[in-house]
C-alpha cells in the first residue's frame, strides 16, 4: 500500500478504553483473542496489539508509525520519539499515575540522599537509576517482577518506586511516600521518521483531532428546550454553554427554542429550574465528539 499508518494500539488495561475511544472517534476495530493484529474499518490504517512498555522501542525502530503508551514507559525506555499530545481517559481515570519512592514504616529515610549504598527494586529500572544518577547518589536498582510492596515489607530491599494513583494502597500497608518521581498520562506518540513524512503527519493530527473531540464530548450531554420570550434572559442565564447558549425563533410564536452543551451531572440540577421558569420541551441528548 502507498499510504498505511501502522497504529500501535496498547494491549492490557488500555485496550478496551482505547478500542472504544475510537469507536466514538469514528474507527470500529476488531480483535480476536488468537490475533495481535486487530482490523480497522480504514484501508489507510493497519493495527498491532503491543505493550505499553515496549511501544515507544517499537516507535523508535520504526515498526509502526503511531501507538498509545503511558508517558512512564516513554521516559523508562528514553526513546527518542514525537509526543503528539496527551489522552486523559476517563474511562479509566482522570488522574495521572504517579512514580513514587516509598520506605517501610520502620525506615528512618526522609528524603532521597538518605538512600546512599541502598538497594531499590522497581519496574522502572531505567528512570530510577537516571533519577538518582542526576542527583549523584549512589544506589542498586533491582527490576521487580510484581509484589514490590510486599518486598519492603520483607526486608528484601531497601526501597521501592512504586506506581500509585491514590496512594492509599501504600498507606493500607504501613509504607511512606519519600518522593514523588514523575506523573504519568497515557500520550500519542509517534515515530520521528512518520512525523516527518507529510502524508503520515497529517493522518496523525487528524487521528488526534478526533480522538480528543471524543475524549471532550465525555460526561457532556446537549440540552435543548422552548422557552416563553420573556423568560429567555432568565433562562440563559441559568445555562452553562461552551460559549453562549444557541437561541431561534419558533415560527408565528413568541416562544424561542434554546440549546446548549453542558455536563450530565449538572443536568439534574438545572432542569428543574427550568422547569421553574416556564421551559418546556426539554430534550437531553448524548454527544460522541466535541469539536
Amino acid at each position: 500500500m502507498a499510504n498505511e499508518l501502522k497504529v500501535g494500539i496498547p494491549k492490557g488495561s488500555l485496550e478496551d478504553a482505547t478500542i472504544a475511544l475510537f469507536a466514538q472517534a469514528g474507527w470500529r476495530i476488531k480483535t480476536s483473542s488468537r490475533n495481535y493484529f486487530p482490523t480497522i474499518d480504514d484501508d489507510e490504517i493497519s493495527c498491532s496489539l503491543v505493550r505499553p512498555q515496549e511501544m515507544s522501542k517499537i516507535l523508535e525502530r520504526g515498526k509502526l508509525d503511531v501507538g498509545i503508551a503511558g508517558r512512564d514507559w516513554v521516559r523508562e525506555n528514553d526513546s527518542d520519539v514525537v509526543e503528539v499530545g496527551e489522552m486523559i481517559y476517563s474511562k479509566v481515570s482522570r488522574r495521572p499515575v504517579r512514580w513514587v519512592l516509598v520506605v517501610g514504616p520502620d525506615s528512618t529515610v526522609q528524603k532521597p540522599e538518605d538512600l546512599a549504598g541502598a538497594t531499590i527494586s522497581t519496574e522502572l529500572v531505567g528512570f530510577t537509576k537516571r533519577y538518582f544518577a542526576e542527583r549523584n547518589i549512589p544506589v542498586t536498582v533491582e527490576f521487580s517482577w510484581g509484589a514490590t510492596e510486599a518486598k519492603i515489607l520483607k526486608g528484601l530491599c531497601d526501597a521501592i518506586v512504586e506506581v500509585t494513583e491514590t496512594g492509599s494502597t501504600l498507606k493500607a500497608n504501613n509504607l511512606r511516600i519519600v518522593d514523588t518521581l514523575m506523573e504519568s498520562v497515557p500520550v500519542l506518540i509517534a515515530s520521528r521518521a512518520a512525523w516527518n513524512d507529510p502524508w503520515k503527519r497529517g493522518k496523525i493530527e487528524r487521528i488526534y483531532t478526533m480522538l480528543q473531540s471524543a475524549l471532550r464530548a465525555e460526561g457532556m450531554v446537549g440540552l435543548k428546550m422552548n422557552a416563553p420570550g420573556d423568560k429567555v434572559d432568565a433562562i440563559s442565564a441559568l445555562l452553562p454553554s461552551l460559549n453562549r447558549p444557541t437561541i431561534s425563533h419558533l415560527y408565528q410564536s413568541d416562544w424561542l427554542s434554546i440549546e446548549t452543551i453542558l455536563p450530565e451531572k449538572e443536568v439534574r440540577t438545572i432542569v428543574p429550574k427550568l422547569i421553574e421558569l416556564g421551559a418546556q420541551g426539554i430534550v437531553e441528548y448524548p454527544l460522541n465528539k466535541l469539536i
